[in-house]
């Protein structure tokens, strides 16, 4: 038998990373700081790209794809862009190798350096509006709505496994439009889409925000972020969506002709989510002994598991096993069917428990005789005995009930731990003792911001739009008038 994960509580951080390769999600690959995500994790990876492609499309977006490489010279026209994202450029001077002199290596040809260098992209919001620039003439071509799947680079020098590597996928969503109202909507409707996107189908609870201006993504003018909680008390960032004001159309003079008559120049926006996703998904729910999936992303919802000692058995048990998967595949459930026999079903039991398999179905001889099945519920690991007849209907329900007890778990340990003070010893007891999300009372100035954060490594997640935090009180820190409490935690 494998030996047994780290506990969280011991080791959270070991926790993770042998989880995350264990469980098949991913390794490390031969480059560093870039991940190989592996056919277990891409499959989950591929569902959450499904279901929030089908709600960007059903919000008025259409894909497109731009290039890879971006000319230096683009990023130096948004001057808080560039500053923003220079410490993690990747950048191509050249396009050719040669043989070294000796005929046993290669090396860059000097001769082959290219005219301009080019930044692989950390971020496409360059190239796009570069591109915009050609397809927007008449306020008739307003507003575009484009979203990217793609992949990008930023040299990260800490890495860990989805949550922060150099190489990650992700979608990025680039907007213009006539007016500003309409362009702020776009980037609030966004922020609601990941939202729901998290609630729905992540199962995972988030509170949505706006940054203050030193959080904000560079070169925006607001953005709103959905901030999540782990199970280790740190936060985690999950999607952000950037009001980008007129920044960039002045950048790279993208203008559009009124209904007025007038030459004006558009509103932006952009909008992302990325394979971090991942990284949440495992912390938010999974335990133990391995992940634990919400159905609505698990690649695999129900793994039905023979128990037999002759060869006549498991043909009787396979006939009542093909029965079950005709009926839960009616009904649009993923179901595998493990008959081989290479290992014994006590390990079969613990690799699915590892997978996050959300429902195992265990059929005997005996099960046969008595026309029951044994039904084990991954997120409390509930074990039933039930009539197989009807077996698709109680699975159907089983599989909702999973979903939502893992999103009521997250939220009950969420609620628990957002914790409100008023001194800033208070706040350390809480940030070193309880972890979570602290609400506390900040003067608005960059300086304590910065300050805080040195002293305790926290940062302001956001200012909340969930719920109201406006009252007069005093910062923690300086003492100074403060007209409402934000949200505090360290994070990821």
């Amino acid at each position: 038998m494998a030996k047994k994960l780290p506990k969280r509580s011991e080791d959270y951080s070991k926790w993770y990373n042998e989880l995350v390769v264990r469980a098949g999600l991913a390794e490390n690959s031969g480059v560093r700081g870039m991940m190989v995500i592996k056919p277990y994790g891409y499959a989950i990876w591929e569902k959450m790209q499904a279901q929030l492609d089908k709600m960007f499309k059903e919000t008025g977006h259409q894909n497109a794809y731009f290039p890879l490489l971006i000319p230096m010279s683009y990023f130096a026209k948004e001057a808080q862009h560039v500053e923003g994202f220079a410490k993690e450029a990747a950048v191509v001077t050249h396009y050719r190798l040669r043989t070294t002199a000796d005929g046993k290596g290669i090396e860059v040809d000097p001769a082959a350096k290219l005219e301009e260098p080019l930044i692989i992209r950390p971020t496409s919001e360059t190239i796009i509006w570069d591109t915009y620039r050609r397809w927007i003439q008449s306020y008739r071509d307003l507003p575009v709505l484009v979203n990217q799947w793609a992949n990008v680079m930023r040299w990260e020098m800490r890495t860990r496994l989805f949550l922060r590597t150099a190489e990650f996928l992700w979608q990025e969503g680039h907007t213009a439009h006539e007016t500003k109202d309409e362009a702020v909507r776009e980037a609030e409707q966004m922020i609601d889409v990941y939202a729901e996107f998290a609630r729905d189908y992540m199962a995972m609870p988030v509170i949505r925000g706006v940054k203050t201006p030193t959080e904000r993504f560079a070169g925006a003018e607001e953005t709103y972020t959905i901030e999540a909680l782990m199970q280790d008390g740190k936060a985690l960032q999950s999607g952000t969506s950037h009001f980008l004001g007129q920044n960039f159309a002045k950048a790279f003079d993208v203008k559009y002709l009124s209904r007025e008559g007038k030459l004006e120049y558009v509103w932006a926006t952009s909008w992302g989510v990325s394979t971090r996703l991942m990284g949440a998904l495992v912390m938010t729910h999974s335990d133990d002994n391995g992940l634990v999936l919400p159905p609505k992303l698990a690649p695999i919802q129900v793994v039905i598991i023979p128990i037999f000692r002759k060869a006549e058995q498991l043909e009787q048990i396979s006939a009542k096993a093909r029965e079950i998967m005709d009926k839960l595949r009616a009904k649009g459930i993923s179901v595998k069917y493990d008959d081989s026999d290479n290992y014994k079903p006590g390990w079969k039991f613990n690799e699915y428990e590892l997978k996050g398999v959300p429902v195992r179905i265990a059929i005997g001889p005996r099960d046969l005789e008595n026309g029951t099945v044994e039904v084990a519920r991954r997120d409390t690991l509930e074990k039933f005995v039930i009539p197989s007849e009807g077996i698709d209907l109680y699975v159907e329900n089983l599989l909702d009930k999973i979903q939502n007890n893992l999103y009521e778990r997250a939220l009950a340990y969420r609620n628990e731990h957002i914790t409100s003070v008023d001194s800033f010893e208070e706040f350390k007891d809480v940030l070193e003792n309880k972890g979570g999300f602290v609400l506390a009372h900040w003067d608005g100035t960059a300086e304590t911001e910065a300050k805080i954060k040195e002293l305790t490594k926290a940062t302001i997640r956001c200012i909340p739009l969930d719920f109201d935090t406006s009252e007069e009180g005093k910062d923690i820190l300086t003492g100074k008038p403060s007209k409402r409490r934000v949200l505090f935690a360290k994070a990821y």
